[in-house]
């Protein structure tokens, strides 16, 4: 694989969602650091390019899946200027049908091409309702590494350093007004139901750490109705300020890379807070981590789950988009109490 005297190029294909996007970071980070002289080109959706800022020998491609990269067409356009940067082989991080479409146009040149093992048998076993088999599975993070061996590059997920803490902008300094307080991030919201905390649940948190007045209390999410609820609930205590709305992802990344801790659901902004090494504190409804989804080099103290005893079917599914008759509520079994109490232990008070 590797050409005498010349440095190794390697297309990394992750298109979406955006916590699996920022799920490469620690593995491109180990990859890089046990093989400086590799350069590697990720290719994902415009929105989510910040992510990988600050990262050595990594350069980002967008694909436009909506316009100009559409359908079968659309893709053999993109191959055609991904052959311009020419790599010597492609590490398929997704392995969707747009991937295994650039597969075939890439088999014309015959790059080598490893595509993820999603691990599909073991997450049905994991998620069924009979006879479900209820232990860890392979992290998501291990199963991008498992590529990288694939192509003849082994790593030590463990050497993987977090990404550098970023200097804030003015702009950001100005919303968020520097002080001696420690600064909690709350993100609230998820992509579907079964892994949100309850808002009202959510507002006790607030309200006790904004009681403590010892904290500035950054509230993020997106869209209209997120930003709704959150500038609410900033109104409302005087310690919390809505970013929600204000910051484009550059500067939400900023802003992530400067809190004391994050606390989040099953979600990107657990994994994008962990990637600069931000304890993370994250609450599980209808998921669990043995689906492979926890947030990199966090301690498993960090997961607060929902009772399982009481809800045995979970995790119900890998994303929590099935939610079984009754299960409606299994995160009203995380007290806030508890929440609080690791919050206070992570921030030392």
């Amino acid at each position: 694989m590797d050409k005498k005297g010349k440095h190794t190029h390697i297309l990394v294909i992750r298109l979406s969602a955006m916590g699996d996007v920022a799920m490469t970071v620690p593995v491109l980070r180990a990859l890089t650091e046990k093989y400086p002289h590799l350069q590697l080109t990720v290719l994902t959706k415009k929105p989510y390019v910040p992510i990988f800022d600050g990262m050595l020998n990594v350069e980002v491609v967008a694909a436009d899946v909506k316009k100009q990269h559409k359908g079968l067409l659309g893709l053999w356009r993109l191959y055609q200027e991904l052959k311009l940067i020419k790599v010597d082989a492609v590490a398929d991080l997704h392995n969707v049908l747009r991937s295994r479409v650039l597969k075939k146009y890439f088999a014309l040149e015959r790059v080598p091409f490893v595509q993820l093992d999603k691990g599909r048998k073991d997450k049905k076993a994991l998620t069924r309702n009979k006879n479900k088999v209820f232990e860890q599975l392979k992290t998501t993070h291990q199963r991008y590494a498992d590529v990288f061996k694939r192509l003849g590059y082994t790593i030590e997920l463990d050497q993987a350093k977090p990404l550098q803490r970023v200097q804030l902008s003015e702009k950001v300094l100005d919303l968020v007004q520097q002080d001696v307080k420690k600064w909690v991030g709350i993100a609230p919201f998820a992509a579907h139901e079964g892994k949100m905390y309850p808002l009202e649940s959510t507002e006790e948190v607030i309200k006790k750490l904004n009681h403590t007045n010892k904290y500035k209390i950054l509230l993020f999410g997106g869209g209209a109705k997120e930003v709704e609820i959150l500038e609410r609930m900033a109104k409302t205590y005087e310690n919390a300020l809505c970013m929600a709305g204000k910051l484009n992802l550059s500067e939400e990344l900023q802003l992530i890379s400067n809190l004391d801790v994050m606390l989040s659901m099953d979600s990107g902004n657990a994994h994008m807070a962990t990637n600069y090494g931000i304890p993370v504190v994250t609450l599980w409804g209808v998921t669990h981590p043995y689906a492979g989804f926890y947030p990199f080099g966090q301690p498993i103290e960090n997961a607060l789950m929902a009772d399982r005893e009481t809800y045995p079917l979970i995790p119900t599914s890998v994303y929590g988009n099935k939610v079984p008759e009754g299960y409606e509520n299994a995160m009203k079994t995380i007290k806030p109490e508890k929440v609080l109490e690791k919050l206070f232990y992570i921030l030392g008070t």
